[in-house]
């Protein structure tokens, strides 16, 4: 039959980007790939996993409680630790409501969070901004959806508020800014940039958010996505959205353990105000119930024993001689005319060629690539569609995370031979 009883969604979903770029490193067993967001293989806390599963199932009242359900929003002594830390995190010393630990949810990793927070607020054809470039696994959350993206430009210090502005102006004009329901921002070391958004852009960006409200007809949020905040291995940390207190009320924030910790986990969290957290809560009900006990129970052992903090240490000095690695390799092996940001933190680097040079699937430079086994992600899979400027294609968002020093430096010096031939360098 041709017609299928799939719903809309179901019918619209495409494969993301990320399952391709998988399965071409997995039938090439020799690629180097840069492309795989994965944290490092090798400072992977197998021996403090295993001593930590050990004591929680060593007795029979400790493994019943982990083995068992919780519930939908999360063990209390995760959620109690993870809104502690991230309220002294944004430099906030007393207990305070903002960073109640009621306002916590758990989730199965940050993405989980990302997704219900979309379903939560958005309907088929509503507006969501995000950064130019961003997240390219949320731009397929807000395609499946049906959503309507709209980019704005990004500077080093975070998005460019007189975009922004011109952007919220244009919606207000044609009437769309009652679709609009909020601003998805990566502000940590960003997937796939590595810029970090300043404190005063986020603050910026949520007063104007506040100032087209009555124009919308409705609140409008800022998703702060935060998975990479506690990857800092340079630099001082930089206060979330909610230390801009008197627009905390429109702060979503989401962040993770899975990357500061083991990704395999995959325990997340987020700390959202009413009505948007009791939505949630009701989605996730229907979604799972509840998170792995377990898993957060090991998480609530690495905290509390101090396996979390020292393994976050480690890790971050992990990253940062990977990320000279690269750098290093960048300098030595790209030809003139290919720029790039240095991050702070995080898991990648973002490389610009000559606009006339293309860096997408299609691509000589992609396909010369792949032939010389080295993978990255195209760029023009981080823009989202909209109709205000085609898609720029001469970018590439290539990671230091997974993989080894050597590969890191193998890899790189194997694109930067493609780049020097297609570029006559």
């Amino acid at each position: 039959m041709k017609n299928s009883a799939l719903s809309r969604l179901g019918q619209r979903a495409e494969a993301p980007p990320i399952s391709w770029l998988m399965d071409v490193a997995l039938s090439r067993p020799q690629l180097i790939s840069l492309a795989a967001g994965f944290t490092d293989s090798e400072s992977l806390p197998v021996k403090d996993a295993r001593d930590l599963l050990n004591e929680i199932l060593k007795s029979q009242k400790s493994g019943q409680a982990a083995l068992q359900y919780g519930s939908t929003a999360g063990d209390p002594m995760l959620r109690e630790l993870t809104a502690q830390d991230f309220r002294l995190l944004d430099g906030v010393l007393e207990p305070d409501k903002d960073y109640a630990p009621e306002r916590m949810v758990i989730t199965n990793g940050s993405q989980q969070m990302l997704y219900m927070v979309t379903e939560a607020l958005c309907d088929e054809g509503d507006i969501v901004l995000v950064e130019d470039p961003t997240y390219f696994v949320f731009l397929g959350i807000l395609q499946s959806h049906g959503l309507r993206g709209g980019g704005i430009r990004i500077t080093q210090d975070g998005i460019d508020l007189e975009h922004l502005r011109a952007k919220l102006e244009a919606l207000k004009k044609s009437g769309d800014i009652k679709r609009l329901k909020m601003l998805y921002l990566v502000t940590y070391y960003q997937n796939p940039t590595g810029m970090t958004t300043s404190f005063a852009n986020k603050a910026g960006a949520l007063k104007m958010l506040r100032e087209y409200e009555r124009a919308a007809g409705h609140p409008i949020y800022l998703l702060e996505d935060a998975a990479y905040r506690e990857l800092r291995f340079t630099g001082d940390d930089v206060k979330s959205g909610l230390a801009v207190r008197e627009f905390a009320d429109r702060v979503i924030y989401a962040g993770t353990y899975s990357k500061p910790f083991a990704t395999g986990t995959r325990v997340g969290f987020g700390i959202l105000p009413e009505p948007v957290y009791t939505a949630v809560i009701r989605i996730k009900g229907n979604h799972d119930f509840g998170s792995s006990n377990l898993l957060q129970q090991l998480i609530v052992r690495a905290i509390t024993s101090g396996k979390y903090e020292h393994h976050l240490t480690a890790l971050q000095l992990r990253y940062a001689k990977k990320a000279k690695t690269m750098l290093a390799a960048l300098k030595k092996y790209f030809p003139p005319g290919v720029t790039w940001w240095e991050p702070k933190g995080g898991l990648y680097y973002w490389a610009r060629l000559p606009e006339k040079v293309h860096s997408g699937v299609k691509s000589k430079v992609f396909q010369a690539a792949v032939a010389r086994d080295v993978l990255y992600v195209p760029g023009e899979l981080c823009y989202t569609d909209d109709s205000d400027r085609s898609k720029p294609n001469h970018e590439m968002r290539l990671s230091f995370g997974g993989g080894t020093e050597a590969n890191v430096r193998s890899g790189i010096e194997r694109l930067g031979g493609v780049l020097a031939e297609v570029m006559g360098a």
